[in-house]
């Protein structure tokens, strides 16, 4: 779940790149927040693809209450903080002793006023904690209404030249669709709830997710599907081409913990 800016593209005083440790002062930011990490399992493989952080309250609260707190003054200090914390916190908990898995970290584009120095924070943590920048994973929600989608293509330009995996959220549930895809392609597309909840026994859905299957397929494009929560919905999947796979009956988010299966 991500907010956005009315005037995404201006900003109201200019920003310098802030330093790791600075982004680790929640203090400036005016709250405190930990991360949840939930599993992305290549189920062919039966291992961990990546873990998703989540932002939750030190009291347990949700994103959606955390990111209440979030505002044109404190916004792009919070998106900076989401990621050193989340690369932070990761590292602790030994998502690096997992072979090849990623760390997926989403961010707000309307924060990002240029990519190419709004990434430097990231690149410090990284270097800070050892962590690989070819293990980071940024998603954006295609659930956040993107006013500026070619600010959008630069920011998933310059994150790529970095090394760094780029995935469209929620895809199936937003304000874009196949608009969006067409204007810029990332490395993955993860398929919204909405599409793969009673997949099993939902034929009009199976058809259109064999659809964007088939364009992922052609555009080079691996597919995670969200959401997952029975048997029968990771059985249809796995039938249409889809291998990675989120949801609670795989791992609920945990605090503090990385959950393997």
């Amino acid at each position: 779940m991500l907010i956005h800016r009315e005037n995404p593209t201006t900003f109201d005083q200019p920003f310098r790149a802030l330093g790791c440790s600075e982004c680790r002062d929640t203090q400036a930011l005016g709250f405190d927040f930990t991360m949840a990490f939930q599993l992305i399992l290549d189920v062919q493989a039966q291992r961990p693809f990546a873990y998703e952080a989540l932002v939750r309250g030190l009291n347990g609260e949700s994103a959606g209450e955390v990111l209440g707190w979030v505002n044109d003054s404190n916004r792009y200090r919070f998106d900076q903080a989401c990621r050193v914390k989340a690369i932070e916190q990761a590292a602790s908990l030994g998502l690096l002793d997992i072979p090849d898995c990623l760390l997926s970290i989403n961010f707000l584009p309307n924060a990002v006023y240029r990519a190419e120095t709004c990434i430097r924070a990231t690149l410090e943590a990284a270097k800070r904690f050892d962590f690989p920048r070819e293990r980071l994973m940024f998603e954006v929600t295609e659930g956040e209404r993107i006013h500026d989608p070619e600010h959008l293509k630069k920011i998933f330009a310059e994150y790529g030249r970095q090394g760094f995996t780029t995935a469209i959220d929620d895809f199936g549930a937003g304000y874009s669709g196949l608009n969006l895809l067409a204007t810029f392609q990332p490395h993955i597309l993860k398929l919204d709830m909405a599409l793969t909840r009673g997949i099993d026994q939902d034929k009009v859905r199976q058809a259109i997710v064999a659809g964007i299957v088939l364009v992922a397929q052609r555009l080079g494009i691996r597919i995670i599907a969200e959401g997952i929560e029975t048997a029968g919905e990771r059985d249809a999947l796995l039938e249409l081409g889809v291998r990675y796979m989120q949801g609670y009956f795989f791992a609920k988010p945990q605090i503090d913990r990385l959950f393997l299966p």
